[in-house]
């Protein structure tokens, strides 16, 4: 599966400057906890690859994120399965054994868990191909629990409010008013991947929510665009259509206000003691919403300025994470924004460093319009 694998990583070089980018893996995803059936127009698994057995039923646009999530869980790579260039197959057992593994974990949770998803692949696997069977032996002593819990209630009780800090974040970012002045975005700089391989980046952003991002391959361009209604993703010869979750995703990012909409983002929110992110002690703020996974925010807590942001996209068998840390903001016409973000997801990462930043700028609509349809072959199953 070595071309489809370097597909994946080229169709996800459009670089979006909060989240969409995502170097080695499927291309980002937000959706319901539990997997619906697809939509009507929208093709089934089994209509769109050959061999589909333990996912039959699920959107077809579903299977390659619940692939990345076992790649993940398991810390392995396509072939682990699939024979390469026919992952129809199943020459290889670890294929065969992992259809067993999916239906062993279906019905744990069904007949546990009310069919909730509380087991998954990583449940026991913890990036291994064997499952984690026997308690890891630590150098610290474990502390009591019971002091642990003390000690939390005491600290929360004197945490601030969600909207005292987002309130907070919007006003380091430069206040309501500076961001509504801004109009368009151009950045300009470099994608470090790939083993500390360089490539240059453009971004394009135009309020309200419109964005294209560029990345500048030795083969050809990789864009990922949104109009404000439909996104997209290309590289030569290939493009994705992207599916409604992949959109809800692309509409935040392509947000020029988001630090002032969040609040109206997310119905609820809860605040938590942050871990430190390069020195910085933050608070955690989770928003939710009803059948949705959640989103971490991290907010410094001298500053107020937003250092890291975790997201997850569902799958039929478990969240794949993408956390996305902001840093070296600078002011650019009374806004301050960050000039570099480092994006991870599991077994891969990549950091953009703006170099120049232009606002309030010419951007044509153009640059946000769909690609072609794509004449690639159909691809083979996972």
């Amino acid at each position: 599966m070595n071309g489809n694998r370097a597909y994946l990583r080229l169709v996800i070089g459009g670089t979006s400057v909060s989240v969409l980018l995502a170097i080695a893996g499927a291309w980002a995803q937000s959706g319901a906890p539990k997997t619906p059936a697809a939509p009507a127009g929208r093709k089934l698994a089994e209509e769109e690859y050959k061999n589909i057995q333990a996912l039959k039923g699920i959107p077809a646009e579903q299977v390659i994120p619940s692939m990345q999530f076992i790649a993940a869980s398991l810390g392995v790579e396509c072939e682990h399965c699939h024979v390469a260039h026919a992952n129809e197959k199943d020459d290889k057992k670890a294929k065969v054994t992992a259809r067993k593994m999916i239906n062993m974990m279906m019905a744990i949770n069904k007949d546990n868990f009310d069919g909730r998803r509380e087991v998954t692949c990583y449940s026991c696997h913890r990036g291994s191909t064997e499952p984690v069977s026997t308690p890891i032996l630590t150098e610290e002593e474990p502390r009591p629990a019971d002091a642990e819990g003390k000690k939390s209630g005491e600290a929360k009780a004197s945490l601030p409010a969600a909207d005292q800090l987002l309130d907070k974040y919007l006003a380091a970012v430069g206040g309501a008013d500076a961001l509504q002045k801004i109009t368009s975005r151009v950045q300009k700089g470099t994608l470090t991947a790939f083993g500390g391989q360089h490539f240059p980046v453009d971004v394009y952003s135009k309020a309200p929510d419109k964005r294209a991002s560029i990345m500048h391959l030795q083969g050809g361009d990789s864009v990922t665009a949104f109009d404000g209604k439909q996104g997209w993703l290309s590289v030569p010869g290939r493009v994705h259509v992207m599916s409604a979750a992949e959109n809800d995703a692309a509409r935040i990012d392509a947000d020029l206000y988001l630090p002032a909409h969040l609040k109206t983002l997310y119905a609820k929110f809860s605040v938590d003691i942050g871990e430190k992110i390069d020195g910085h002690d933050t608070y955690m703020i989770v928003g939710r919403n009803e059948g949705q996974p959640p989103v971490r925010l991290y907010l410094d807590t001298e500053s107020g300025l937003l250092l890291r942001l975790v997201r997850y996209a569902e799958t039929p068998l478990g969240r794949n994470p993408t956390q996305i840390d902001y840093a070296d903001y600078r002011d650019a016409n009374g806004v301050r924004v960050p000039f570099r973000w480092t994006l991870a997801r599991p077994g891969n990462r990549f950091t953009i460093q703006v170099e120049q930043v232009e606002q309030n700028v010419p951007v044509d609509d153009t640059k946000f319009a769909p690609a072609p349809p794509s004449a690639a072959p159909k691809p083979s199953a996972p």
